[in-house]
């Protein structure tokens, strides 16, 4: 039954019962209603800052330890923003071309088991870096060696970026200018046109300093080309 109401000019006018939602109940001859649209997905997080980051995880080389490099920059995304809370973790060769690390040398509190960082004596090949605010990371390690067992291949160092918007994260490499002779003939450098290759290509930014940018998408303008990144089956 129609009810009545009162419009603003003080008449009385029926007004019509709601009509009721068709996804919330079949209709009167029983058939089920339309089925509603999937929820959209998104990701979680990121926890890194949580769990992942422990001190020292810049320094694959110990502080102060001669011959040490740093390296340097920015994640950004398609817009060019920076990446505030991104992770990068990096792998080397040691010097002599070995991928062993230095096992035990990430230490634990013995009662909380709580990692408290590196106990500051072994190169230890491994690296892992949040960005902060800026987008910014910093590492401190040796120079790049070509990892033995691999031949052709020019010095380098392995990255594996997380970050938000990801569902899986990337991997991508750091070759430095004065190995460019050994570059022509890098089973992966070799294979890419000269643009690409160069977002490989880290940038000298003073003595034994070095700038790499990690852009997770090319911009729309095209001033930022997307990082090269790599594919493992």
């Amino acid at each position: 039954m129609p009810r009545a109401t009162t419009d603003p000019a003080g008449t009385d006018r029926p007004t019509a019962a709601p009509e009721p939602d068709p996804a919330a109940a079949p209709d009167p001859a029983g058939t089920p209603a339309a089925p509603l649209p999937p929820t959209p997905s998104q990701t979680i997080g990121p926890f890194y800052g949580y769990a992942l980051p422990f001190r020292g995880g810049e320094q694959i080389a110990p502080a102060g330890r001669p011959g040490t490099i740093v390296l340097h920059g920015r994640v950004r995304d398609g817009d060019g923003a920076p990446v505030p809370d991104a992770l990068l973790e990096f792998w080397q060769a040691g010097p002599d071309g070995s991928l062993t690390g230095a096992p035990g040398s990430l230490r634990r509190d013995p009662v909380t088991g709580a990692v408290i960082g590196r106990h500051g004596l072994d190169f230890t090949g491994f690296g892992r870096v949040p960005t902060d605010a800026d987008g910014r990371y910093v590492l401190h390690t040796l120079p790049a060696t070509a990892p033995a067992g691999h031949p052709g291949a020019a010095p380098y160092l392995a990255v594996c970026v997380f970050a938000r918007g990801l569902l899986h994260h990337l991997f991508t490499r750091v070759y430095f200018p004065e190995h460019a002779e050994a570059h022509a003939a890098d089973p992966l450098l070799s294979r890419l046109p000269d643009d690409r290759a160069r977002t490989l290509l880290a940038h000298p930014d003073g003595p034994d300093r070095y700038r790499f940018d990690v852009q997770l998408q090319q911009t729309a303008d095209g001033t930022h080309e997307e990082t090269v990144f790599l594919a493992f089956r």
